[in-house]
């Protein structure tokens, strides 16, 4: 809709004072109460904060902290729909009922006429979902209504809840219907994609005919498109409605608008491929559960989808054949750097014996569904499966392409992350089909691939760690063991105390780690806790950094553990003693520094002796980075079972 006219300044006070912003956010963004705001995920951005965004309904504003998008409920609908003002406010004025003035008066008809152009697009795909509804349970329609009770095994209530119908095999049925009973202007018919002008001659026919219907919603439970099945040997089997003013299909996710709720308090959706799957999720009670719309899901579709859900969990599930498995890498394709790098924590479910969610649950229980979504792997655990499925790594010439494909595939990793480093790892040992001293070499040999290449990326390669980058590493892992594995919470305190200067130089990691000793201290805890361990103190953590908004940026990659760093520290007593050696390097790097600069500075000609304590301090410091650097080296040796000789892999 193009708005040609200037609105009226009352108009738009009048909408200003009754649009509330909490309602409009919350349509698009889960929203979850924070003392007086409320707070979520920003939806303009690709951050993982699930509390970046905050929402004033005192103010009537929202505010990110981390791309600094803010504003009122106009300029929200503006920003996320890409709609001009004017379309934004008139569609707030016809929804809070605030009657629509103009500066030109005399435009006022023209603008009714296209703020209810849309409307009566809505209202013709109501009645048409009516129509079918209605068409199912007639005799015409009894194959159909038997199709879904007893093929798909559908209640009445999923029948009703989804809307389902059939599609008359009449050429003109739906036409005639809407045309001539209900008044509606063809050309309004057409435009809402249900008919289609005929090839020869003048006149229209129904695009459905004798189809089993599947009405397509959009997120406010509006039908604004179908999906039509075909009851017989018809091709295609499903057919979907055009491209329409309302109906986008790289937009819409069917069944978003019954799902949404489940997945933000699952914390977790599931993406199946077709609408039966989705249907029989939700009726066993997997609400979930949303299918695509037969074509590649798109990054837009998966932010969409990642708004509600905090922990980004997202498990594909699609057919286990052939076919499904193709299905299922063309539909990561549109979002896998968001995968890659560590935005959404992707698994993938390949139901056993070649089954889609829609047969399983035929014969077997919703609670054993549940548990295969427990074991789904992660993409990356399951796409190296793929790679090796069927290959006989005996043979030099299959062993070597897939250990090409393995190293393409980690090849989009960050560089610099214990993820990868697991890979490389886990990846070895397949390959290597259980001999240890192949394992060990085809380790190196990765590494060495990985190392010659780029990361793939639209980034430059990084350059080797810098020392703040590894202080801040080292440090990031220490409070991460400590906050998220409170079974080795004495362990690691054990280990700090005993080491001399090992404390927190980061701004922020010292501010954490202050909060956490008041807390504790509050609590009466012990810094290092016997059994049982303080469970609820990251909770605790959690709720005072979302009140702090000016920390809360900073530290929520410590406070909430995504996937990939809950594996990069799988073996958190090597991490630590690792992530300790690191601080102590630098520190020792620092002191040798000091020393020679201070042997620069002075006249060490006439005070011989205090340019000897120089010599000989920055040598102890020299000496001192020597032996760390190589029990770092041992402690990459345990944890990934890389060489000593791998002078590399320590990144300083």
């Amino acid at each position: 809709m193009s708005v040609q006219f200037k609105i009226h300044q009352d108009t738009i006070d009048q909408v200003s004072q009754k649009a509330d912003i909490v309602d409009i956010v919350s349509e698009r963004v889960v929203l979850r109460k924070s003392g007086a705001n409320f707070r979520g995920a920003c939806p303009f951005h690709n951050g993982t904060n699930a509390t970046a965004l905050t929402v004033n309904p005192a103010r009537q504003m929202y505010h990110c902290f981390n791309c600094e998008a803010s504003g009122g409920a106009v300029k929200f609908l503006m920003e996320i729909d890409k709609r001009s003002f004017s379309e934004v406010v008139l569609d707030l004025a016809k929804r809070y009922n605030v009657p629509i003035q103009t500066v030109e008066p005399e435009k006022a008809k023209e603008i009714q006429r296209q703020i209810s152009h849309r409307d009566r697009l809505y209202e013709v795909m109501a009645l048409t979902t009516s129509f079918y509804q209605h068409a199912v349970y007639a005799p015409q329609g009894r194959a159909a209504l038997a199709y879904l009770t007893e093929k798909r095994q559908m209640s009445k209530d999923t029948i009703q809840k989804f809307q389902l119908g059939y599609a008359p095999a009449g050429w003109e049925t739906l036409m005639g219907y809407l045309v001539q009973q209900k008044q509606i202007p063809i050309s309004l018919v057409e435009q809402a994609g249900l008919i289609v002008p005929r090839k020869t001659g003048n006149g229209f026919y129904d695009r459905f005919r004798d189809r089993l219907m599947i009405p397509i919603h959009d997120t406010r439970g509006r039908v604004i498109a179908f999906g039509g099945r075909s009851l017989g040997d018809e091709e295609p089997k499903y057919l979907n409605s055009p491209e329409t003013e309302l109906f986008s299909k790289g937009h819409v996710l069917f069944a978003m608008d019954k799902a949404r709720e489940a997945i933000s308090k699952s914390d977790q959706a599931i993406v199946v491929e077709g609408y039966f799957d989705a249907i029989a999720l939700h009726q066993a009670g997997i609400e979930q559960a949303i299918a695509t719309m037969g074509v590649a899901l798109n990054a837009d579709q998966m932010k969409q989808l990642l708004r509600y859900t905090e922990s980004k969990n997202v498990i594909l599930n699609f057919d286990a054949d052939k076919a499904g498995i193709t299905a299922a890498e063309k539909a990561i394709a549109g979002f896998k750097d968001l995968v890659f790098n560590g935005t959404v924590q992707l698994r993938v479910l390949t139901i056993p014996d070649g089954k889609d969610a829609d047969e399983y649950l035929k014969q077997h229980s919703a609670a054993a569904y549940q548990d295969l979504l427990k074991n789904a792997p992660l993409f990356l655990d399951w796409q190296i499966d793929q790679i090796l499925a069927g290959q006989d790594l005996n043979q030099a010439d299959r062993f070597q392409k897939s250990s090409q494909a393995i190293a393409q595939l980690l090849n989009n990793l960050p560089v610099d992350s214990f993820f990868r480093t697991h890979y490389i790892h886990s990846s070895a040992q397949k390959l290597s089909q259980g001999n240890s001293y192949l394992a060990l070499r085809l380790e190196q040999d990765l590494r060495r691939q990985l190392r010659n290449t780029r990361w793939n990326s639209n980034k430059p390669a990084p350059s080797l760690t810098t020392t703040t980058n590894a202080l801040h590493i080292a440090e990031t892992q220490l409070l991460q063991i400590y906050l998220h594995f409170p079974q080795h919470r004495a362990y690691l305190y054990d280990e700090i105390a005993e080491e001399e200067n090992i404390e927190f130089t980061q701004s922020n990691h010292r501010y954490l780690w202050q909060v956490i000793l008041n807390l504790l201290q509050e609590n009466k805890t012990s810094l290092a806790p016997e059994e049982p361990y303080p469970d609820h103190l990251v909770q605790q953590l959690q709720i005072f950094c979302a009140e702090t908004e000016a920390v809360a940026q900073q530290l929520q990659h410590l406070l909430w553990l995504d996937e990939n760093s809950r594996i990069g520290l799988l073996r958190p007593q090597i991490v630590v003693r690792t992530a300790i050696a690191k601080i102590q390097y630098i520190m020792c790097e620092k002191h040798e520094k000091d020393w020679l600069d201070l042997f620069k500075t002075k006249d060490v000609i006439t005070n011989r002796a205090f340019g000897y304590e120089c010599q000989t301090k920055a040598e102890e410091a020299r000496q001192r980075k020597a032996e760390i650097r190589k029990q770092i080296e041992v402690n990459y040796l345990d944890l990934s079972g890389t060489s000593t000789n791998e002078k590399n892999v320590i990144e300083f």
